[in-house]
């Protein structure tokens, strides 16, 4: 379906030379019926200069003449063959300047955290070059040194469903391939949603880690079987005194009569 040039100059122009309802006019332009009524009252595009449909092969003035007698009938853009395929751009998204110099960054981070994604796929998403891609995953960038990874979303270069579709296509494309993923690859395809909805997992702190299966228990056990068992029938053996301490005994009360 072809596009219309400058909808709000259109509107303007329709307004002013054209006895159009505000619904068909917001119908053509793709606005709001009550902003075409703020144009008609001054209070919307002010100072914006009309842009003549005829004149520019958007639309024949006898289109307008029947849809100024039915108010009923829709405008519709007039079809023009040399407009054909300018809608599909290919190459590199545009990025402005002031946002040129966080390409790096985001390069980097979509390389450390989503080494799924192909060069073609991270060029789109950031609008950058495979050569500075390459250069940052060889690491032979001429700031490798000073660059930071920096989520593109929180850049501003790219739209986090546009990062969420890219990765789930890498993940499917590497799927159909058959190749193995690790648990930490698995997480990183996860969208933000579906990654938003999951519920934590608890976590054993690293300080005790690989604790959570000691135990004394056994080891208690084990020292009592190994331990031989005292016969505590007798007081003497029990307190594993020496033998003949009856003569120890009397000597000392001896001396001590003395």
């Amino acid at each position: 379906m072809a596009k219309l040039l400058h909808p709000k100059a259109t509107a303007v122009w329709l307004v002013d030379n054209t006895t159009l309802t505000f619904k068909q006019i917001a119908d053509f332009v793709g606005m709001h019926e009550l902003e075409v009524q703020g144009i008609a009252d001054g209070d919307v595009a002010v100072g914006v200069k009309g842009f003549d449909p005829v004149a520019n092969n958007q639309l024949t003035q006898a289109e307008i003449d029947k849809a100024e007698q039915n108010p009923l009938l829709r405008l519709h853009v007039k079809f023009n063959p040399a407009a054909a395929g300018e809608e599909k751009r290919r190459g590199p998204r545009y990025t402005p300047l002031s946002k040129r110099q966080d390409r790096p960054a985001s390069i980097l981070w979509l390389v450390k955290f989503h080494p799924e994604l192909s060069d073609g796929q991270i060029a789109k998403l950031v609008g950058t070059t495979k050569p500075t891609i390459q250069a940052i995953r060889e690491r032979t960038h001429w700031n490798i040194a000073n660059i930071q990874p920096i989520d593109p979303v929180a850049l501003g270069l790219c739209k986090q469903s546009e990062l969420d579709a890219t990765v789930q296509k890498a993940a499917a494309k590497r799927a159909a391939e058959g190749s193995v993923m690790t648990d930490d690859e698995r997480r990183k395809l996860v969208s933000t949603e579906q990654s938003l909805g999951m519920d934590i997992e608890p976590k054993i702190p690293t300080a005790i880690e690989g604790l959570e299966t000691f135990t004394l228990s056994g080891s208690r056990d084990r020292d009592e079987e190994a331990r031989p068992e005292r016969d505590i029938s007798d007081a003497n053996s029990f307190f594993n005194l020496p033998a003949g301490g009856g003569d120890d005994d009397d000597e000392d009360e001896d001396d001590f009569r003395r």
